[in-house]
């Protein structure tokens, strides 16, 4: 049985539960036992909205895509290492405020 944590993108959860019962078979003269084992597999099953699928795409896209551009990286850290880079504090600031109003609602 897969537990949550071990749970990857993709897979199926699926468990299973079995019973086991003994029967007796206490008639008999020599007085054996007869052992009678029965096991029954349930599967839980989980089925996704439209949406939720879509939200599970999207994921995937995301996840085949590079976290950042690193040629714009290597473009910002050369122009800091020649001393070219500018910043416009300006919009600098701008974009913080920005950036704090939209936190504000969170």
């Amino acid at each position: 049985m897969a537990g949550i944590d071990n749970i990857r993108s993709g897979q199926t959860l699926t468990t299973s539960t079995r019973n086991t019962s003994r029967t007796t078979d206490s008639n008999s003269s020599s007085n054996t036992e007869s052992a009678k084992s029965t096991s029954s597999a349930a599967q839980d099953a989980v089925s996704l909205s439209s949406q939720g699928k879509a939200i599970g795409e999207m994921h995937n896209q995301m996840a085949s895509q590079p976290a950042f551009d690193k040629a714009k990286v290597a473009a910002i850290k050369e122009a800091i290492a020649n001393g070219s880079y500018s910043v416009d504090p300006e919009k600098l600031a701008d974009n913080m405020v920005k950036f704090e109003k939209e936190l504000g609602g969170l």
